[in-house]
């Protein structure tokens, strides 16, 4: 069994969909393929890819706090970046990662994790009227942060180096 799933391997043509620029990649999104940048602010994401997208920053534009797993996850993301008027969505994000920024992203979390406490009465305010269960995914989110994704990241690191997915014995690097 493989412990990396490649989800840009499987796009096809829903490549299309991700137009989005690194340039424009918001802070929050967790490294992996996927990101969102200058998205819109309708709050569409969640509505196709509740278990995978948030939105933050300034202009509550949508990013990727979890990369998909399986093909059924990048379906959903898949829709989520159609869904975006302003096709804001990228899915280079394995070209532009390195692992020393994915360790500086590791390194500086607890700025992701202070900006989502930071917002809880927002998101309280923002499930009241959307009914899209943003607050459950935040805290979704922060124990993610806690317990979970640095094991997906140091996954995510071996596959960046080694352009394979580790297998059970391969020694992964280091967060």
């Amino acid at each position: 069994m493989e412990l990396y799933f490649d989800p840009v391997a499987v796009l096809g043509n829903d490549r299309n969909v991700f137009e989005g620029r690194w340039e424009d990649r918001l802070w929050l999104n967790v490294p992996g393929p996927f990101y969102g940048g200058e998205t819109d602010t309708c709050w569409t994401g969640r509505l196709s890819a509740p278990a995978h997208v948030l939105y933050g920053g300034e202009y509550l534009s949508e990013y990727v706090y979890r990369q998909p797993r399986t093909l059924a996850d990048t379906a959903r993301l898949v829709e989520a970046a159609d869904n975006d008027p302003f096709l804001g969505y990228g899915c280079d994000g394995d070209s532009r990662w390195t692992p020393e920024t994915v360790r500086e992203w590791w390194r500086d979390r607890s700025q992701v994790v202070q900006y989502l406490s930071g917002q809880r009465s927002k998101w309280d305010e923002g499930d009241a009227w959307s009914g899209q269960g943003i607050a459950a995914a935040v805290r979704d989110f922060e124990l993610y942060i806690a317990d979970g994704l640095a094991a997906d990241l140091r996954i995510y690191l071996y596959w960046l180096e080694e352009q394979r997915s580790p297998t059970s014995v391969d020694r992964l690097p280091e967060l």
